[in-house]
């Protein structure tokens, strides 16, 4: 089960205009898609989309799954649900009854405000309670429309609109996806999680499909869970160890 990344919990952000992208090593180029070519077989892509909710909905899962098993947030979008089948009921709901529904989540105290005030900053800028424009923007000026919103960082952007109906190729990196570029020398060991996001898309082909860059997501964090663990990562039997120089220091020790 997923441990999300918590950063998207910081405060309000300078709005963003344009996006930087940095020029990839044609080395760590070469390695993305090597690790990439290696794990494909290992957890099957093409991997199914797991979720088909509109962009809105995506917003709100990705919201509450910061720092949060899947298990536990999925309860707590099915109790939001049920409780507010409109999510105008949601921005116009007192805070301690969202707080409540969602009780099952890591910080259900910041996350009910600031999903309440995320949706109603959604419906102030775009003029209704809907994302589904999105879909007509290229991916980065729609990523800086989201982001511009205090409380969504980049990885709630990129999972917005790679995980729902919008199936946009964006590229989120959760703690697993991170842990493990980090740990193969794809990104810096100071790094951070939410700045890791354009180095590693940048380090993929600028065509690839909404598909592909969900299988190097997925994979990556399937990879995290199943192999690299945060402790005690499993380096003799994963398939990267010759190009990992965390695994191979690991083995020498």
């Amino acid at each position: 089960m997923s441990i999300a990344s918590g950063h998207d919990l910081a405060g309000p952000r300078p709005r963003q205009t344009r996006r930087s992208v940095p020029l990839a090593d044609a080395c760590l180029t070469d390695k993305a898609l090597e690790i990439h070519r290696r794990l494909c077989p290992v957890y099957g892509c093409p991997i199914p989309y797991f979720h088909s909710l509109d962009p809105l909905s995506e917003l709100v899962s990705s919201l509450l799954s910061h720092r949060t098993r899947n298990a536990d947030s999925g309860r707590a979008f099915k109790a939001l649900r049920a409780r507010y089948p409109d999510w105008a009921d949601l921005v116009s709901a007192p805070v301690e009854e969202i707080e409540a529904t969602i009780s099952g989540v890591t910080w259900p105290e910041l996350k009910a405000p600031r999903i309440r005030a995320i949706l109603a900053a959604v419906a102030e800028r775009h003029g209704s309670l809907s994302l589904d424009f999105l879909k007509e923007m290229e991916v980065d000026a729609a990523r800086s429309w989201l982001e511009a919103i205090p409380g969504v960082g980049p990885k709630t952007s990129a999972a917005v609109l790679s995980f729902s109906l919008l199936r946009m190729p964006a590229l989120p990196v959760d703690s697993h996806h991170h842990r493990v570029a980090q740990r193969t020398g794809l990104i810096g060991a100071k790094v951070d999680v939410g700045p890791s996001h354009p180095i590693l898309r940048a380090q993929l082909p600028a065509d690839w499909s909404a598909q592909d860059l969900y299988d190097n997501h997925e994979i990556l964090m399937l990879h995290g869970q199943a192999v690299c663990h945060h402790r005690n990562p499993a380096c003799g039997r994963c398939v990267l160890l010759d190009i990992c120089p965390t695994g191979q220091a690991r083995q020498r020790g």
